[in-house]
Order: structure tokens, then C-alpha cells, then sequence
């Protein structure tokens, strides 16, 4: 109603101003002026209906729409079920109707064209599986796979990732639903990435950010890591329309599964192939969120599969987060196969490749260079314990707390103490990015803060222990 106003009144003008330049000009010539009025009448009417169309087409675009953002947090070819895992994720959705347009992808993109392996161009996620690497729209790869730049694509800024990549970032609204899946390693209070970690608190404030500017509707996480629960326990509100589901508990492994005998690597990770698997062969306009989880949590018995914030969210159908076309799995006529029958711990990874490789080794010379190998990481894992056992020890001068430190789980509530000498050890003895190894132990770190020795003395007894030393490839 104020548009016609408006627009009547720009016509008025126009019209009054012709009127009175004919009539200053000549009174008699009717013709002229009746013609003058006319023309203004249809540019009103021209210009209401651009109005209108404008309209509608806001009416359109504040219809709720669905996004999604995918993150492989990982690189190096034994990691390869992370970015499988995340194409997979990129193809459910798409089945299912979600606009490519509104998914946003990172992934290190180093595994599908890798001289490790031996069918180029070519990802699968599960035996005999289909290629899930084609088609897949990469907005964030290498260097740029960052919990920097995660952070801006789901929070929307523009600005920040101008010349990064695709340069693509969420632009929801508080109609719109969001769905995130993020697969990597993970530790207490943290999730990697290729060169760096995203802390907890980090990732909730942006949330709350999000929450606060009405950036969604309702948003879903789904998350495969170790200790992924620990992201969210105690952290996460009940209140900001926020539904998370994690692999594991707040210190417990998640699973990798799928060993391909030709690749040498694990295809999968078990919750993250569970739920996909579900998603293929339910109706996901009918299937609820909370359904899924169930299912998900029966099936994924290797670990504690985990929900936090709304709970309510969870009595949504799935086809709100993931989409809602009807979408046949492409078996190709295949039996899938339970990801539970040589499911490993995803720390244990690299060991069971080398074991799996050894099993199949035809002469006495390959199979004692995996031997080799094996003995390699495993003098290379005890250095690391064996060095967070002195770091300990010097820091509380106690044998006996030195060895509740090093067993113990506390839960982690000091962060600002936790957050600083990860970073310190990190940066001082082990490179995380580059010992993956050192994020099972990062639970010293929790107790050593837990038990309230000053954060000073703790990285005090780093520089004794470790510097100047730097090591790598502890895996």
C-alpha cells in the first residue's frame, strides 16, 4: 500500500508539472495535456507493476531454504575416509534435492587424484561403492581448509573470504534451516584441521553470533571425531534452536570401518556410513531427526553416539535438514556390508593399515620393511608419552599425581588454561597438525589444568623438556 502511494505521488508530481508547463505554454490545447495524462497514467501503472514483481520475488526468496556446509578436516592419503566420508555427505544431499548452490564444501582434496591411489579421479566411501568424488562442487581446498575460513562461511562473511577460494559463504536467514557435517580427528575440546585447531568455545560464540543476527531457523550438526562429545557437553544450550549429534562421548574414540585391500586405506568411518546408509533408504519427509539418531546410536555400537542442545529439533523430519526428494540408493546391485566387522579405532588407523599389509606381504623383504615401519611408529608413539610423562613430572614434582595425570580423565571446564598450552605444546614439542598421534593424549593437558597447576609452570617445564626439539609424522 505505501509502494502505490508512493509511486501515485511521483505520477502526481509529473503530471502537475506537465500541466502546468502546457497550460503556461497554451490553455487551449486539450489534446496535448489529455495526452500528457494519459502517459503518466500508464507509467504508474508500469511502474506499480515492477513493484509488484519485486514483491513477489521477495515474497520467493523469504521462503525457508535449506543449506549445508561439509567439512573434511584432515589430509594425507591414510586419512582418506574423511573427504570419502564428506562426498558421500555431498551426494546424499544433493539426491535429496538440496541445490548444489546452497552447499558449501571444504576438503583438503588430496586423496582423489593421490599417486596412492591406485583408481584416479575416483573416491568411494564403502565396499564396491559408487564414485562419490563426481560432481562434487570443492569451494575450499589446500591451504585454505582452515577453522578460520569455517568459521566465516557459516557465519556469512562475505568480506572476510574475499579471494579464498570460491568466496562462498552461508547466506541463510531466520527462515532458513542448516545442516553442517563435519568428519576429522578430534580431542578434548577441540576438532582438527590440516594446520590447526577449532577450540569449543570458538565455535559456540560463533553459533551464538549466528543465533543472535537470526542467521537460521533451525541449525543440525552431525559430528564424526574423537571425543566429539566433549565439543558440546555442558556447553551447549538447550535454547538456540541447536541440534547436535556426535560419534562419540566427551572421551572416547569413533570408529573407522571399511578396509579396501586395493586402496590399502579405510573407506569409512561407522557413524558417519550409518547414518548416510539411513538417509539412502528412508523417506526422509517422514523419517524424524530423533529416528535417525536412534537408529544411528543402535547401529554405531563401537562408540557412544551423543545428542545435545534442542532436543525438540529432534521431532523435525530429516528431510528439513538433508532435503526432501525421494532419492533411490544407487546399489548398483550390491549387498552393503555392516561397517561394524573390521571397524577400528580411528587412532589405531595407521597401525591396522601396515597389519593389514603385512597379512598379505608374499616375500620375507616387504614384509620386514613393514615390520620396520610398524616398529617405527610405535618407538615414535612411546617418545611422545615418554616426553608428556617428564613434561609432568617436572611440573608437579610428584610421582603420584605425575601418574594420576597421565591415567586420569578429568572433565574439562578450565579452558582458558587448556586452550593456551595446547597451543604452547603444540608450537614447544609436537606440531598436532603433524604428530595426529598427540591428539589422544591431549587429555594430560586437561588433567594437568584440572588439577590446578598454574598454566606458567606447565609451559615452563615444556621449554625444559622439549626445546628446542621439533618433531613429525607421529601418527
Amino acid at each position: 500500500m505505501c509502494g502505490r502511494v508512493y509511486f501515485t505521488f511521483l505520477a502526481f508530481v509529473f503530471v502537475s508539472s506537465s500541466v502546468f508547463s502546457v497550460v503556461a505554454l497554451s490553455k487551449s490545447n486539450h489534446k496535448f495535456l489529455e495526452k500528457i495524462v494519459s502517459r503518466a497514467d500508464e507509467t504508474v501503472k508500469s511502474i506499480e507493476s515492477l513493484f509488484h514483481k519485486k514483491v513477489a520475488n521477495d515474497s520467493n526468496a523469504a521462503q525457508p531454504k535449506q543449506w549445508a556446509v561439509l567439512v573434511a578436516g584432515s589430509n594425507g592419503y591414510y586419512n582418506y575416509r574423511h573427504q570419502a566420508d564428506i562426498c558421500h555427505a555431498y551426494q546424499v544431499l544433493r539426491r535429496h534435492g538440496i541445490p548444489a548452490d546452497n552447499i558449501i564444501t571444504l576438503m583438503y582434496d588430496d586423496i582423489a587424484n593421490s599417486t596412492e591411489n591406485p583408481t584416479k579421479g575416483v573416491i568411494i566411501n564403502e565396499p564396491n561403492g559408487e564414485n562419490v568424488y563426481e560432481g562434487v562442487r570443492k569451494d575450499y581446498v589446500g591451504k585454505d581448509v582452515t577453522p578460520e575460513t569455517f568459521l566465516k562461511v557459516i557465519s556469512g562473511d562475505i568480506r572476510g573470504l574475499r579471494g579464498v577460494g570460491s568466496g562462498r559463504v552461508l547466506l541463510s536467514g531466520p527462515a532458513d534451516n542448516i545442516f553442517i557435517n563435519f568428519v576429522d580427528h578430534g580431542a578434548p575440546g577441540l576438532l582438527a584441521f590440516p594446520n590447526a585447531e577449532l577450540h569449543a568455545r570458538t565455535f559456540l560464540d560463533t553459533l551464538l553470533d549466528m543465533y543472535h543476527r537470526k542467521q537460521f531457523a533451525k541449525l543440525v550438526l552431525y559430528i564424526e571425531a574423537c571425543e566429539s562429545g566433549s565439543m558440546f557437553e555442558d556447553l551447549l544450550s538447550d535454547n538456540l534452536n541447536i541440534f547436535v549429534t556426535t560419534a562419540a562421548n566427551a572421551h572416547e574414540h569413533s570408529f573407522a570401518c571399511y578396509f579396501d585391500s586395493n586402496r590399502d586405506t579405510y573407506l569409512g568411518d561407522v557413524y558417519s556410513v550409518t547414518w548416510m546408509q539411513d538417509s539412502e533408504k528412508e523417506d526422509l519427509t517422514k523419517e524424524t531427526l530423533f529416528r535417525q539418531f536412534s537408529i544411528v546410536r543402535k547401529e554405531t555400537n563401537t562408540s557412544h553416539v551423543q545428542e545435545y542442545g534442542d532436543l525438540s529439533i529432534g521431532k523435525m523430519k530429516v528431510g528439513e535438514f538433508q532435503g526432501k526428494a525421494k532419492a533411490p540408493v544407487a546399489s548398483n546391485g550390491r549387498t552393503r556390508v555392516s561397517p561394524l566387522l573390521d571397524a577400528v579405532p580411528s587412532g589405531d588407523v595407521p597401525l591396522a593399515i601396515l597389519r593389514h599389509k603385512l597379512l598379505r606381504s608374499n616375500s620375507s623383504p616387504e614384509s620386514a620393511d613393514i615390520q620396520r615401519k610398524l616398529r617405527r611408529i610405535e618407538k615414535k608413539r612411546q617418545h611422545l608419552k615418554d616426553t608428556l610423562r617428564k613434561i609432568v613430572l617436572k611440573a608437579t614434582e610428584d610421582e603420584a599425581k605425575t601418574e594420576f595425570i597421565l591415567t586420569g580423565r578429568l572433565k574439562l571446564t578450565n579452558f582458558s588454561c587448556y586452550e593456551e598450552i595446547v597451543h604452547a605444546f603444540s608450537q614447544r614439542c609436537f606440531h598436532l597438525p603433524k604428530n595426529e598421534y598427540a591428539y589422544r593424549h591431549l587429555f594430560v593437558l586437561v588433567n594437568m589444568c584440572q588439577s590446578s597447576i598454574p598454566k606458567e609452570v606447565i609451559i615452563r617445564s615444556m621449554d625444559e623438556v622439549c626445546h628446542p626439539h621439533k618433531y613429525t609424522g607421529i601418527i
